[in-house]
């Protein structure tokens, strides 16, 4: 969805007529000057702005996979190796005495 309307060739001609009437062939460019001046500042606000969003979400990004890391710092593989060769050998002894029997 688009916010800003779009801007055609007639809507701009007639802009600069109206503001050549109202303002004069003598103070256009000024005013021209301040306009451009306003557009440049807008645009490095919506720069800063779309800098900061974007350095915030990387800051999110970063923190999810902080916790993740530390999660798995967590987990002890060695452990539930030992736990799961324990179980393998308690099914292995069983096996033998049932068909030892």
């Amino acid at each position: 969805m688009n916010l800003v309307p779009q801007v055609g060739m007639v809507e701009l001609l007639t802009l600069a007529i109206l503001a050549l009437i109202i303002v004069g062939p003598k103070d256009l460019p000024r005013l021209l000057y301040g306009a451009g001046k306003i557009v440049g500042k807008l645009r490095r606000m919506a720069d800063e702005f779309r800098a900061g969003f974007d350095q915030m979400a990387r800051e999110v990004e970063i923190e999810e996979m902080r916790k993740e890391i530390e999660e798995l710092k967590k987990v002890n593989v060695e452990e539930d190796v030992r736990s799961a060769l324990g179980e393998i050998d308690e099914n292995l002894d069983v096996k033998k005495q049932s068909s030892g029997n």
